[in-house]
């Protein structure tokens, strides 16, 4: 409860502390590249985890098990020297309030992932200015993670954390890599700090909190309860969704919950209204048909 209440009373001003907020394993692959064995990878991979663990990203005070977990998986797929290409898989979760489960809150896989490295070189991240790509778009995932974990705890209780990523996006135009322009495609760094941001797509960032504290945090109390409002969650995205058809933001909310979706509607009390949210289901997400079968 204590989580709940920082973020209820949050100020909306961000500064550095003292108190670290994420608890992130992040995992260098270079099998692509046919030289793992390079000391280059298990440095970045080593120098990575320290940057992000150890950095104070914001003022609030977390306690060590109040840290959010995430994870960041980068697959090199070619070098050159002290530059690298290839991709990076960010996941992040949390706590369900009353029970042991943990429900991911964003999967979203960057396929826009360039940057320079020299072996022990220092990583940190600064406010105001441009330091280099790696750290940009780390920093960048960084606080989209702790946008979307507030956003599930308070109505928009990630705004501040989203407008701090956008910052980081102005800055790194000036670096020209990929991924932080409007022309670089719909499933940019860029397009998804937009969307977030966006009165267009409101919807998804309620759906944040409704699913997660007015429906997946009360079932341990009320199952009916929590599955009835995530029930009108998905009517909410499929507004959404007829106003800008298959957006990002609800792929990244499907690719995050689809399978947890399934669980839930699949034992305990039904709803009343199932055929209706299979419809809606099948409208927003039919590529998820599969897993909307499963539903009984």
């Amino acid at each position: 409860m204590h989580r709940i209440v920082t973020i209820l009373v949050f100020v909306f001003g961000l500064q550095l502390g003292s108190a670290q907020q994420i608890n992130c394993e992040i995992i260098v692959n270079a099998e692509q590249t046919g030289q793992t064995n390079l000391s280059v990878f298990k440095t970045l991979e080593r120098a990575l985890n320290e940057f992000v663990n150890q950095t104070t990203w914001t003022d609030k005070n977390f306690k060590n098990h109040e840290r959010i977990n995430c994870s960041m998986f980068i697959t090199i797929n070619s070098f050159e020297g002290e530059t690298f290409n290839g991709t990076i898989q960010v996941q992040s979760s949390r706590p369900v309030y009353g029970t042991s489960l943990i429900t991911p809150i964003f999967n979203f896989n960057d396929e826009q992932f360039g940057f320079s490295y020299r072996e022990y070189q220092p990583l940190n991240y600064s406010q105001n200015s441009y330091t280099s790509n790696l750290v940009s778009v780390i920093s960048f995932y960084v606080y989209t993670i702790l946008g979307m974990d507030a956003d599930t705890f308070a109505p928009e209780g990630g705004t501040v954390y989203y407008e701090e990523a956008n910052r980081i996006v102005t800055n790194a135009q000036q670096g020209n890599s990929q991924g932080w322009r409007g022309s670089d495609g719909q499933r940019s760094r860029f397009r998804l700090n937009a969307d977030l941001l966006a009165n267009t797509y409101a919807e998804y960032r309620t759906a944040l909190y409704k699913y997660h504290r007015l429906g997946l945090d009360v079932m341990h109390d009320d199952i009916l309860a929590g599955k009835n409002t995530i029930a009108e969650v998905i009517n909410d995205l499929e507004v959404m969704n007829n106003r800008r058809n298959n957006s990002l933001l609800l792929r990244v909310f499907l690719d995050s919950k689809a399978d947890e979706i399934t669980s839930i509607y699949s034992e305990g009390p039904p709803v009343g209204n199932k055929a209706e949210l299979l419809e809606s289901l099948n409208n927003i997400a039919p590529r998820y048909a599969r897993n909307w079968r499963n539903i009984q």
